[in-house]
């Protein structure tokens, strides 16, 4: 056994040392291509890749799924969280940051859409291929911080319903505004250095689609602390975290009377864990896999599975209001009551008068005068 690892040490110490010596600026790395004064001669890999109907068909297909779908859910999602939920608690506050993170990342989507329709052309200039590419990673990655965070949380409650700390407002704000401050800062190096590329033999301006080989090392270096730091650290908050839920779920279900509120929970808490773990790992593999193709100069580095587990990633801002709807019976009844048009002071009525409907069955004695209360018109 001891063997086996030295062996599997060397192997990977021998990649290592494979990859750091192809250093040569001027070869041809796949996606890299050969630098010129014009712009980027590109491999044939990558003028198959960005000519192929994967890139210009496909890609723009699930994306506008994504605009559709995910941009009316989440607004509504963010909505009820700020304008409906009267009570802050810590869940609601990192699921309203979510549901934040996945619009800004969708309302960005239909550029990169026109530009798969284009023939992967983009015709926007260098600055606005920078925010793209900013907001495109950012709010990814603040998206998977946010789920590691309601990971945390719905851990604490489950675990010590009765602690002060997962029940402090406080905490969660501060927690979400340092993690939109760090993803942000973590993001200024994409706009250090060349997104915009004019690919010589196909007369199109791609938008980091292509890398100059000047630039392989510093776009490598960087993405690779990134899948590191912004996916690797919260998958392992997120798997601990749920596995412990499910073991002190699992501790409770000898109980009948709450065996099958257990059982949804632990339902739901696997429903949420695989959904996140199909929708960003591989696309965070294959970026990291990708980089470390185009370091050591392989012709094919993988870009055409790399960029479509990208784009299905992104179906997660599809997802998440979905999983708010089925968490929370409070954000279901504040999701209703907005398509009713009903407004607060409605719903509070019909919820006081609900309440002495069921005290006078108790009674036998109890009249509403509230039996008209109806709702407010749209």
């Amino acid at each position: 056994m001891e063997q086996r690892t030295r062996s599997l040490w060397l192997l990977l110490l021998f990649c290592c040392v494979r990859v750091c010596a192809s250093d040569d600026p001027d070869e041809t790395r796949g996606f890299g291509g050969t630098e010129t004064n014009d712009g980027v001669w590109v491999s044939s890999e990558g003028k198959r890749v960005l000519s192929s109907g994967l890139t210009t068909v496909f890609l723009p297909i699930v994306y506008i799924v994504v605009v559709a779908v995910g941009l009316p859910t989440n607004a509504l999602a963010l909505w009820v969280f700020l304008f409906r939920t009267k009570k802050k608690h810590p869940s609601s506050i990192y699921m309203a940051n979510l549901a934040l993170a996945d619009l800004l990342f969708v309302i960005w989507v239909p550029l990169k859409i026109a530009y798969h329709f284009k023939g992967n052309d983009w015709i926007y200039g260098e600055g606005l291929c920078k925010v793209l590419v900013a907001f495109f990673y950012g709010n990814m990655y603040c998206s998977v911080a946010f789920i590691a965070c309601i990971s945390v949380q719905r851990y604490w409650a489950v675990v010590y319903p009765l602690s002060q700390r997962q029940r402090s407002t406080c905490v969660a704000t501060s927690i979400s505004l340092g993690v939109w401050v760090l993803v942000w800062v973590c993001t200024v190096p994409l706009y250090l250095y060349d997104q915009q590329v004019y690919l010589t033999n196909l007369n199109i301006r791609t938008c980091h689609d292509v890398t100059r080989p000047s630039q392989v090392k510093t776009a490598a270096g960087y993405f690779l602390a990134m899948a590191t730091l912004g996916f690797v650290v919260p998958t392992v908050v997120c798997v601990i975290s749920y596995v412990l839920m499910l073991k002190a779920l699992r501790n409770t279900m000898e109980d009948p009377a709450i065996a099958k509120k257990r059982h949804k929970a632990v339902v739901l808490i696997v429903v949420v864990l695989v959904m996140f773990l199909v929708c960003f790992t591989p696309s965070n593999v294959m970026l990291m896999v990708h980089y470390v193709l185009l370091l050591g100069g392989a012709e094919d580095n993988l870009y055409g599975f790399y960029v479509t587990t990208l784009c299905l990633a992104s179906l997660n801002s599809c997802l998440d209001p979905f999983v708010y709807y089925f968490i929370s019976e409070d954000f279901r009844e504040h999701v209703k009551n907005t398509f009713l048009c009903r407004s607060e002071r409605t719903v509070e009525r019909m919820r006081v008068s609900f309440s002495a409907l069921k005290y006078s069955k108790k009674s036998n004695s109890y009249t509403s005068s509230s039996a008209n209360t109806q709702s407010t018109d749209c």
